[in-house]
């Protein structure tokens, strides 16, 4: 008997194409021109201090400034937001929204109650966090007697804008 053969076909070779790596000093130097920007940050610390409290941006609450400010150049602002009570709705409950590039508050005591155009009414409770977009507009509209809020803000200097109800 005759043996058989079989042809093993080979596939054909397909051709790779190698993407060029994007050049390492390009993607470096965008980083680099981005830092550049910033300005050069402090070592700080800021210890609770009662006596720190003092009247800020409005007249129902008090602020302790975190001295975030000038540890960053002009490029953060933190502080601690303390609440006056009672909470007077004809002195607290006006429209506003900041001009901001970024807005963070974390709720540290107590409970704090607002509206956001097209979010809805929110209440934030005791560890409680939210991002405010840049110039979302809002309106306070309570808070416990306790309450107390910290507040990331950038840049450091912003502008509130009062609206008409």
């Amino acid at each position: 008997m005759a043996k058989k053969t079989t042809k093993t076909r080979k596939k054909p070779v397909k051709a790779v194409h190698l993407r060029k790596p994007a050049k390492p000093n390009a993607r470096q130097a965008v980083k680099a021109k981005t830092r550049a920007k910033r300005p050069k940050q402090k070592f700080h610390v800021s210890h609770p201090d009662e006596a720190a409290f003092d009247q800020g941006l409005r007249t129902y609450a008090k602020y302790r400034d975190l001295g975030l400010a000038p540890a960053t150049g002009g490029m953060v602002q933190g502080h601690v937001i303390r609440f006056i009570p009672p909470f007077v709705s004809a002195e607290v409950a006006k429209p506003h929204y900041h001009d901001v590039d970024l807005q963070l508050i974390y709720v540290l005591k107590g409970w704090y109650k607002t509206e956001f155009e097209g979010e809805g009414v929110h209440t934030f409770h005791a560890g409680s966090c939210w991002l405010q977009p840049p110039k979302i507009k809002h309106t306070v509209l309570g808070y416990s007697d306790d309450c107390e809020l910290l507040e990331i803000v950038l840049p450091a200097e912003f502008k509130t804008v009062m609206l008409e109800k």
